[in-house]
């Protein structure tokens, strides 16, 4: 079964995708220059608003995950798990992570990029506060 959920975002100038670990989207606008590990603000939805649908199939044992985020010029391609012990509730941050950490900010863990892999190409793209960012979710089990 294969259930997908798109989110749009925005860039910001703040941006910098330098974490090692991590990549955030949030629905917050504003972006210190703490937020090393935000690839995009303004989102439509957070773990809060995905569907019941896809959060039970994310939650599945052995659920996959690809993370697709596209601007006009450049996309990029995240695999990822997800997980039975996910909360999927936080009402503005979605995390990405390559350990197997968990809180309520978590949509999957054991990715295979964080902020720091993500082409330099493309973060340029998203430190443009102009720039629609397309997310597309799609969970297989």
């Amino acid at each position: 079964m294969i259930i997908t959920e798109t989110i749009f975002a925005y860039g910001h100038e703040n941006i910098q995708a330098t974490h090692r670990s991590t990549f955030e989207i949030t629905k917050d606008a504003r972006l210190s220059e703490k937020g090393d590990c935000v690839v995009a603000v303004s989102a439509d939805k957070s773990m809060a608003d995905l569907s019941p649908k896809f959060k039970k199939n994310l939650r599945k044992k052995n659920a996959r995950v690809i993370i697709l985020i596209e601007t006009k010029e450049e996309a990029e391609t995240v695999n990822a798990f997800g997980s039975q012990r996910l909360i999927l509730t936080h009402p503005t941050d979605i995390v990405v992570r390559k350990s197997s950490y968990i809180c309520n900010r978590t949509l999957v863990i054991q990715a295979d990029k964080a902020a720091c892999a993500l082409s330099r190409e493309l973060v340029e793209k998203l430190r443009n506060p102009k720039q629609r960012v397309k997310i597309t979710l799609t969970v297989e089990v």
